[in-house]
This record gives C-alpha cells, structure tokens and sequence, in this order.
C-alpha cells in the first residue's frame, strides 16, 4: 500500500515553549496568583528567542490561563467559567449562522435546561429570591419596548432564576444561552408587538416559584419559550413538549 504524500509541518518554537509553560503551570505547584518566570528567566531555561516566548504567553493569555500586566510578570488566571464561556462567543456565532441543526439542538436544550431551573428555583426560592425576581420584572415592564433595557431585563429575569440554584455554573449558562441567542438569532428571544404577553408570561413563572410549585414553574417556563418561536407550535413538536412537561 502507497503512503499518501502528506508534507510534516515543522512545528514553532513557541508551540514548544507554550507545552513546556502549560506542564510548568500544571505540574509546579503554581496556583491562581502566582507569578510565572521572567521572560529572561524562561529565555535562558528553554534556550529560545524573545519572540517564541512572547508569542507562548500571548496564545496562553488567550486561553484564560495567565494574566499578562504591562511592567509584571505573567501569573496564573483566576479561574472563571463565566468567562470561559464568554470566549466561546464567536465559535458559537459561527456555529449557529452555518449550521440550521445545531440551532435547534440549542433551541431544545435551552428548554430543558430553562424548565429545570425554574423546577429548582420552585424548591429553593427564599423570599429575597422572589423579591429580586419580582424588581426584574416591574423594571423590565417600565421600561420602553422598542429599547435595549426590555431584552437586557428579560435575560436577567432568565439568569436570576438559574442562580436560585446556587450553582454559578447554571447562571453563566443560562446567560451565554441568551446571548448567543440575542446576538445572532435574536428574533427567538423577542418578538416585536409581543411585549405584553412576554411580561405576563414572567409573571406566570414568577408566581408558580412564588408559590413553591416546581411542576407549575416547569409548564409555564415550557410554555413561555415554545411560545416565544413559531416553530416550537408545529404539531410535531409537541408529543416532545408533552413529555418534557410530565418529568
């Protein structure tokens, strides 16, 4: 058998330092603050130019795992899920403008997620909650239609309720959920002329976690998003809607 013609690329002295710096940073006891070796220092240890460091840290910097301050040495990153799913925005414009299926993928795991937030904040809610949810909604209510405080209060209203959980983790995916959704499909989280009905429906969800009443919660969340999108009211979605309802 031929072995097909396929060039090796060589690979950059910087991907060389990035792996050495990623094991040094992994493997030495380093922890979030702590400062890293001096350009010099790395330099003289990897026997490598200037610019294959530089090049290293600036491709970990954007990987969230160093801080880089003019006149400081690099340190170990704070870890933040929140703003590793921040980072993850552009892929996800590109992912969600090519590909049709992927959209609905998120569309269906959005509702899921969204129904079990509102099942949990129904178990978990404490008075302050309610009350924070409650403000949420008289803002977003006063607030002008046509301007960005509407969209921007309906995505808090969304987060508030994921972080009933305590769980960060569910509030920083229940905000990138919607943003991803306002930035590049944005008529699936509003629909002009349909401001009304979208404050009544919070208010529905807001009463049923008021109440206690995870079932409830669950339906009307379920029903505030299939209604949001005229495809989520095609016949063949519902046998899908009605099983997510009964869990």
């Amino acid at each position: 058998m031929s072995i097909p013609d396929a060039p090796i690329k060589r690979r950059k002295l910087s991907d060389d330092v990035q792996a050495h710096l990623l094991d040094l940073i992994r493997g030495s006891g380093y922890a979030p603050g702590d400062q890293l070796p001096s350009e010099r220092e790395l330099m003289r240890t990897y026997e490598v130019g200037r610019p294959a460091i530089r090049e290293a840290m600036q491709n970990l910097q954007r990987m969230e795992l160093i801080e880089i301050n003019h006149g400081e040495r690099p340190r170990v990153a704070e870890p933040s899920f929140t703003r590793t799913v921040g980072q993850m925005g552009e892929t996800m414009r590109h992912l969600l403008k090519h590909s049709p299926a992927n959209l609905e993928h998120l569309k269906e795991a959005r509702v899921v997620f969204e129904m079990e937030m509102a099942r949990m904040a129904a178990r978990e809610s404490t008075e302050e909650d309610v009350s924070r949810l409650t403000r949420i909604v008289d803002r977003q209510e006063a607030s002008n239609p046509d301007s960005k405080d509407f969209l921007i209060y309906d995505g808090h209203f969304h987060k508030e309720i994921a972080a009933i959980s305590g769980n960060p983790i569910f509030a920083s995916l229940s905000e990138a959920i919607f943003s991803w959704l306002t930035h590049f499909h944005v008529d699936l989280v509003r629909k002009p002329g349909l401001e009304k009905l979208t404050i009544e429906e919070h208010r529905g969800i807001l009463a049923a976690i008021a109440k206690g009443d995870p079932k409830a919660a669950a339906k009307k969340m379920s029903d505030h998003l299939y209604r949001a999108n005229a495809l989520y009211h095609r016949d063949e979605d519902r046998p899908e809607k009605e099983k997510l309802e009964d869990n």
